[in-house]
């Protein structure tokens, strides 16, 4: 595959405007099958990314300091939207917070999944909401035709029902729905740009969250976790365990229509790329690998204490918009040594950067 040629334009985002859990080389090699079954959801679906990366330029753009948290700030709100295959948003709101269970499973996923990355922030984190501040949570679902992807557009978050051969419906994962939110956390806090490095690790925080936030809804230990992102969202005819694995990158698919995954687990794999932003999901595989490391070489629950250090770097104004993996990992050994001392979570951070080949600023 040559990653120059993907198709990032269409499926990944402009700095820092749309953001899709599907990687842009997979719909790419998608879009480019024999198979009509196989191109023509792929190439809807970059369609449908092409112009809501108009859109979200637009909704990037404004003003996003958060309002004064409200008292009702540490309660979730949530709305679902029902796009009935259509890609006219929000869509025909089908369900709110005080509702009982719907009728529709992917309304009830994507209630439980919203409440579920709600519940992180705030518990774990003390955060509320993305924002900090309470924000409503707003999701669409059964967006267009067989799409295949799922994404933040700044506003809500939108799930496509997938295609049924290869994507099953975007709402069954706990942990695309937290990836894709904790985008929103990134674009409230450290803004990270979204390209080369800054993107990869704006990538990478993305489905550490994400893998937190099932390891949280699970009661899952370091030990115990999968450490996979996707997992369940692969369909029965993809040669594959999920979109990407933090425990070993670049082992999460070998498939003979999506490709094999390409993400490398230290800089000595560094992929240098023009295509997805500069490889934005594909060398988030160091960072990923890195929180991996860390997290389960201080064992127990990863939210506890490598969780709360990335948490810290993130929220805590110090991470530059266009920082290098050096810089965040500098942070890190910083945080960890603020909040813990100089003992264990200090010296995992240290061992775990310069694993994956990485030498902190």
């Amino acid at each position: 595959m040559d990653l120059n040629n993907a198709t990032s334009e269409a499926a990944g985002c402009g700095s820092p405007v749309f953001c899709t859990i599907i990687p842009p080389h997979i719909l790419d090699n998608l879009a480019q099958s024999d198979d009509p079954a196989r191109y023509e959801p792929a190439r809807r679906t970059l369609e449908h990314d092409h112009e809501r990366r108009a859109q979200r330029r637009e909704i990037a753009a404004r003003d996003l300091t958060p309002a004064e948290p409200g008292a009702a700030a540490d309660k979730p709100k949530r709305t679902i939207y029902d796009a009935r295959h259509g890609t006219t948003l929000p869509g025909h709101k089908v369900h709110s917070e005080s509702d009982g269970a719907a009728k529709d499973a992917s309304v009830n996923r994507a209630h439980a999944g919203l409440g579920a990355t709600f519940e992180l922030y705030l518990k774990v984190y003390g955060r509320k909401s993305i924002d900090g501040t309470g924000l409503p949570l707003n999701a669409t679902v059964h967006y267009g035709q067989r799409y295949d992807n799922a994404f933040w557009d700044g506003e809500r978050m939108v799930f496509g029902d997938g295609d049924n051969d290869l994507f099953k419906d975007f709402t069954i994962p706990v942990d695309v729905i937290g990836h894709e939110l904790t985008h929103g956390v990134t674009q409230y806090t450290a803004n990270l740009d979204y390209e080369n490095q800054p993107g990869a690790l704006n990538e990478s925080v993305s489905d550490v969250f994400g893998v937190l936030i099932k390891q949280y809804a699970l009661g899952q230990t370091a030990d115990q976790a999968d450490w996979l992102v996707g997992a369940e969202l692969l369909g029965p005819n993809v040669t594959g365990k999920a979109l990407r694995s933090m425990k070993a990158p670049g082992t999460a698919y070998d498939d003979d229509v999506l490709g094999k995954d390409p993400q490398p687990a230290t800089m000595k794999g560094y992929v240098h790329t023009t295509g997805d932003n500069g490889g934005v999901h594909i060398n988030s595989g160091i960072p990923n690998h890195a929180f991996y490391l860390a997290a389960t070489a201080l064992g127990g629950k990863a939210w506890e204490r490598a969780g709360q250090v990335w948490y810290d770097v993130l929220t805590g104004g110090k991470l530059a918009k266009n920082a290098q993996f050096a810089d965040f990992a500098g942070l890190t050994i910083k945080a960890a040594q603020a909040r813990f001392g100089a003992g264990a979570e200090h010296d995992a951070m240290v061992k775990a950067w310069n694993q994956v080949g990485v030498t902190p600023k």
